[in-house]
């Protein structure tokens, strides 16, 4: 079973000219799958191709890329799995300065689906705060690029002991985990950090707070600390793959209340088999 796609081709290899592989130049998404069908795949597409114009990056025809899709899924036997896509802006000549308009690259790649998934929505996760800091850029604020040293060099910090960790930026204020964002239940209003000047807004970031909408459940976007955090009554994280995910310990806080959690859970899992459905019509 093909399992990686360069360009729509059955390949492991690109170019070391690749300006991906030189500085980064590039996005990428991760997209569960379940069965045949990509989970939320116009607005992972629609994210993508967003930032692609903000990066003056060429982006493909969308139906190059579902058909890449498609193909990677058609002979999967598992009923989740993971698709990855990455875009580079391609080839290049040695330096920063690019050619506009430049042949991009497409990778798209299937992985089956983790064994600790499972484990954690099962017993929540144990989280703790990085030294290592996110940066501040408004400009890239937002963009899933290629440039992940911080969640790299933060993930480094866990160890055995923890499962994910909070970075904040150099003004003290918590952005978001190594791999995903994060929710907090304070005063019985569900509150996320405000990622104007940095972040990545996760898809499954919007369809929580979509979800707290239709529960009737206020949202507020702030500034949050980490004494914010550790008052909180609540505390969880989104991605794509994860969905919703509790956290029961942060640092040495443990945290037991989980009815917000519950609730949205419930509502995440409706508009997932939502989005499947519609697929499958």
């Amino acid at each position: 079973m093909q399992t990686v796609l360069i360009n729509g081709v059955a390949s492991e290899y690109v170019s070391v000219t690749d300006r991906g592989l030189h500085y980064g130049d590039g996005l990428f998404e991760t997209i569960a799958c379940v069965g045949r069908h990509a989970l939320f795949i116009e607005q992972h597409l629609q994210r993508m191709a967003s930032a692609a114009r903000l990066l003056d990056i060429v982006f493909p025809d969308r139906d190059l890329i579902l058909h890449d899709i498609d193909s990677l899924l058609h002979d999967s036997t598992d009923s989740k799995s993971i698709i990855k896509l990455l875009l580079t802006r391609g080839r290049g000549k040695r330096g920063y300065r690019y050619e506009a308009g430049q042949i991009p690259l497409r990778v798209c790649m299937l992985s089956p689906w983790p064994a600790y998934v499972a484990q954690w929505w099962q017993h929540g996760i144990k989280t703790r705060f990085c030294q290592t800091q996110a940066s501040i850029n408004p400009d890239l604020s937002g963009i899933k690029s290629l440039n992940r040293l911080e969640n790299v060099l933060a993930s480094r910090e866990l160890g055995s002991d923890y499962d994910e960790g909070f970075l904040c930026d150099n003004d003290g204020h918590v952005i978001e985990g190594t791999m995903s964002n994060l929710f907090a239940v304070i005063d019985n209003t569900l509150v996320t950090p405000d990622l104007s000047r940095s972040g990545i807004r996760g898809i499954m970031r919007e369809q929580v707070i979509a979800c707290a909408h239709d529960a009737g459940i206020g949202v507020e976007t702030v500034r949050l600390t980490r004494d914010d955090l550790m008052r909180s009554q609540e505390l969880f994280v989104s991605n794509s793959v994860i969905g919703i995910c509790g956290v029961k310990q942060l640092e040495h806080q443990g945290f037991h209340k989980n009815t917000k959690t519950k609730l949205l859970k419930i509502q995440l899992e409706k508009r997932i088999d939502a989005d499947a459905k519609t697929a499958a019509n």
